[in-house]
């Protein structure tokens, strides 16, 4: 039986108590105060226009349902269209493009565009805890990749030859934990990239990267530095390689020339976040795309992206 039959893709009932049994395993929280023990479910009624899923807390007499305080917030979209779109990002190894969205979900272009970016706004998940740590063994430190890779082109920068004009991502791949964080940045020099390694990186890590003289002066700050060198086609030396991250690049980039085609600089770091989602929460991890989902959707609270600025940073693109 497909995923998407189950009742919280199709009734609107069956969503909201999807969503609040994800969003309050312990009971609904009021959005507004905090509070837990004096709040009771007002009754959905059309023709008093009492909208399905609102509660009322008896503390603070202020009314909200499980969409305050998240991405979904004011969100016009009925909620099972909106879980069914969660569910087709987070199952689509290299995405869904908006304008597919607005094909299955029947509803207009901007709408499906605006979903699309607040679900990666979820997906984000702003951990700031360095990588290349073992569990179970303080102290010890794992193998970590490190990486840069260039994509589309930058807005108000000339085409040129070389990667000048294109955006620049570094991703560093944690090899034990398999999980990958992808950053964008202005440019790759040392002085940019240095400063980022060494806060996502834990200092007892070996750190492996390709021969490129950006990750020189930063290797000497972890346990170990080892490289391979690419220009002399050497590309892996036992287990010295970038293999793991360049195989996250391929599929990243797959995804943005054949699905979303064109990213604005301004929005990459969303795209980079659900690449980045996918990659941290797949089947080899033992998260399948019902599992994915459900983490996806409880990343939403405390997320606001509104139409207004989503809009306006895309109007930038053409103002440049």
């Amino acid at each position: 039986m497909s995923v998407l039959s189950q009742p919280q893709f199709h009734c609107e009932e069956a969503a909201f108590s999807w969503l609040e049994a994800t969003l309050w395993p312990q009971g609904p929280v009021c959005a507004h105060c905090g509070g837990m023990g004096r709040i009771g479910k007002i009754k959905a009624n059309p023709e008093k226009r009492i909208r399905i899923g609102l509660h009322k807390c008896g503390d603070c007499k202020k009314q909200f349902t499980v969409k305050v305080g998240t991405v979904f917030e004011h969100a016009r979209l009925p909620l099972h269209k909106m879980l069914q779109a969660v569910h087709l990002i987070c199952s689509s190894k290299k995405g869904i493009s908006s304008h597919q969205l607005h094909r299955i979900l029947e509803v207009q272009y901007k709408t499906a565009w605006f979903l699309s970016h607040r679900i990666r706004e979820a997906t984000r998940d702003g951990s700031l805890a360095p990588m290349g740590g073992i569990d179970g063994m303080p102290g010890a430190g794992g193998v970590v990749e490190a990486d840069e890779t260039f994509i589309g082109h930058e807005p108000g920068v000339p085409e040129a030859r070389a990667y000048h004009h294109k955006m620049k991502v570094l991703s560093l791949l944690d090899r034990d934990a398999g999980k990958v964080r992808s950053v964008v940045v202005d440019d790759i020099k040392p002085e940019t990239l240095r400063p980022i390694i060494e806060a996502n990186i834990l200092k007892e890590a070996s750190y492996i990267t390709d021969e490129a003289s950006i990750y020189m002066k930063v290797g000497a700050t972890f346990a170990g530095h080892q490289m391979t060198t690419h220009s002399a086609k050497e590309y892996v030396r036992g287990i010295v390689h970038t293999n793991t991250v360049e195989g996250y690049f391929s599929v990243f980039k797959r995804g943005m020339k054949g699905v979303y085609q064109h990213c604005g600089k301004q929005h990459l770091h969303r795209y980079l976040a659900e690449f980045d989602f996918r990659y941290n929460n797949r089947v080899k991890l033992g998260c399948g795309a019902a599992e994915r989902t459900s983490r996806a959707v409880s990343g939403i609270v405390g997320k606001r992206l509104t139409y207004r600025s989503a809009h306006e940073t895309r109007a930038l693109r053409y103002a440049l």
